[in-house]
């Protein structure tokens, strides 16, 4: 979540069936045991996506009426293919419907004409690891490269990360992006008032790890957090316990979302917890990093009004790019990377909305709370209604949107996903004012978030692979619509005139 800002100025299947889908975890698993998976695997070659021996099962979605869609990353010649991920979708027979993503056949040779050392020059990184893989571009080109990823830290503390794609042949490089996706008992916090928090006895005293939720654990900047009376902070940052109630809270709130209104058993949908890291430095930002499965919270800065950055839907953000990078994968760039920062948006909010807190009323404003002027109109991160207001993010798309960071030209899913909860116009919702603008002045009438979300979450989980688009994205929530609530349904409606509200046209 890398933005800060204030507003205007930057600182810091044809009828619906019955879609009860279970998400099976495949990674322990002998794949061709499961049936869905061996006839995925011929319908892939013969889609022209893959041969069996290539492809990888990450997941599969089983629907309630038996259908499949089960999800590829793909291979050749023992090479990983960035870029040519798959999900094969068939009937309950195992018969092919269709296919999202993927690469067609691959020839190329795997023998490089440019030495690694020279490929971490290129990727101006002189200590870094480096991998040869094939890397298809965001046209669909098919190239033999290293993928060089370095990670470290600023001088302030804040972490960093860069994964750098260059040609193994020309020296070129194809692309890159950070692999930091930032932004961004009892216990009093910061923000979420006085709370009941699932902690761990250990001897005669008390951790921060949640023994409900896969063992999720937060820390004191590199130290597990602990407790001789199970009584954590007194809602002011003077205690450093405080910070960590609302990150442990924001853990367990953003699992119960994607457990009880999804299904998901965890950010991997494998029980397993994650690591929250508070008081990780003197920076205005926070992070998701797919290496230690973990979100990293700065602290602020003072003399700009910004405390700590564990605010609940930051939380639900940061956790949401681990759910991205363990379904669609979302590639952190181009159109791909503002979906990939607009889902963690999306999910940020729509924890917000589940966790219905008091103390942090629930809003289409990303935070807010950190401010110590604390107003919604003017102090935020970003906004959903209209994310020009922040300076800089898309309100809708144009051809240019992929060039732009992809915290800004997030802003076209977030105003879609506004549109298809609330509805286009000027209303009040729990005290904030929202005035959202279409294109062509298209009016919208929202179908509600509890709707929105699932479209969303099945879109991404089903249909979205690495290098999906917006009118990709357009695709696969259509789809998923059409799934949840029938071809000619109103919320498969509102879905179409919501895209077209932000120009994403068929």
């Amino acid at each position: 979540m890398k933005r800060i800002h204030r507003a205007g100025l930057a600182a810091a299947a044809i009828a619906a069936v019955a879609v009860v889908s279970t998400t099976v975890n495949v990674q322990a698993a002998q794949p061709d045991a499961v049936s869905p998976i061996a006839a995925a695997r011929a319908n892939a070659a013969q889609l022209g996506v893959g041969d069996g021996g290539d492809l990888v099962v990450r997941d599969i979605v089983v629907d309630g009426d038996g259908s499949s869609h089960v999800r590829f990353d793909r291979t050749y010649q023992g090479l990983p293919v960035v870029g040519g991920d798959v999900v094969v979708h068939q009937d309950k027979a195992g018969k092919a419907r269709s296919s999202s993503g993927g690469v067609g056949k691959l020839s190329l040779s795997t023998k490089p004409a440019v030495t690694a050392g020279a490929a971490r020059a290129a990727a101006k990184q002189k200590t870094a690891k480096q991998q040869l893989v094939v890397f298809v571009t965001n046209a669909g080109q098919s190239k033999l490269a290293y993928k060089v990823v370095s990670e470290g830290r600023k001088a302030n503390g804040e972490p960093t990360g860069t994964e750098t794609y260059v040609d193994a042949q020309t020296g070129k490089v194809l692309d890159s992006w950070s692999t930091v996706a930032d932004d961004l008992g009892s216990g009093s916090g910061l923000y979420v008032g006085t709370v009941g928090l699932d902690t761990t006895k250990s001897g005669t005293s008390w951790t921060m790890v949640d023994p409900v939720r896969g063992g999720n654990a937060t820390y004191n900047a590199g130290t597990l957090f602990s407790d001789a009376d199970n009584v954590w902070g007194t809602g002011s940052n003077a205690n450093p316990q405080t910070a960590g109630v609302d990150a442990h809270y924001g853990i367990a709130k953003t699992w119960d979302y994607y457990k009880n209104v999804h299904g998901r058993n965890g950010i991997a949908n494998d029980g397993n917890g994650a690591k929250s890291y508070v008081h990780d430095g003197a920076y205005v930002n926070a992070s998701w990093n797919d290496s230690c499965f973990c979100m990293r919270y700065g602290d602020g800065d003072p003399s700009q009004g910004i405390g700590p950055l564990v605010e609940l839907d930051i939380a639900g953000h940061e956790m949401s790019h681990g759910v991205t990078s363990r379904s669609a994968g979302l590639r952190y760039s181009g159109e791909s990377g503002g979906l990939n920062e607009s889902t963690s948006d999306i999910f940020g909010t729509a924890v917000e909305w589940y966790a219905a807190n008091g103390s942090d009323t629930p809003d289409y404003v990303l935070g807010e709370e950190i401010y110590a002027d604390y107003d919604p109109a003017t102090n935020y991160i970003r906004r959903l209604d209209k994310p020009s207001l922040d300076g800089a993010s898309a309100d809708s798309w144009s051809k240019s949107v992929g060039r732009l960071n992809v915290h800004y030209s997030s802003g076209v899913g977030n105003h879609f996903f506004y549109l298809l909860s609330e509805g286009s116009g000027a209303k009040t919702i729990n005290g904030v004012a929202y005035n959202s603008p279409t294109v062509g002045g298209i009016t919208v009438t929202g179908i509600g978030i509890s709707k929105a979300e699932k479209i969303w979450y099945r879109a991404l989980t089903t249909y979205m692979t690495s290098r999906t688009d917006y009118h990709g994205a357009r695709t696969a929530t259509l789809q998923a619509a059409t799934d949840l609530y029938g071809a000619s349904s109103a919320e498969r409606a509102a879905v179409d005139k919501a895209w077209a509200a932000v120009n994403v046209v068929a």
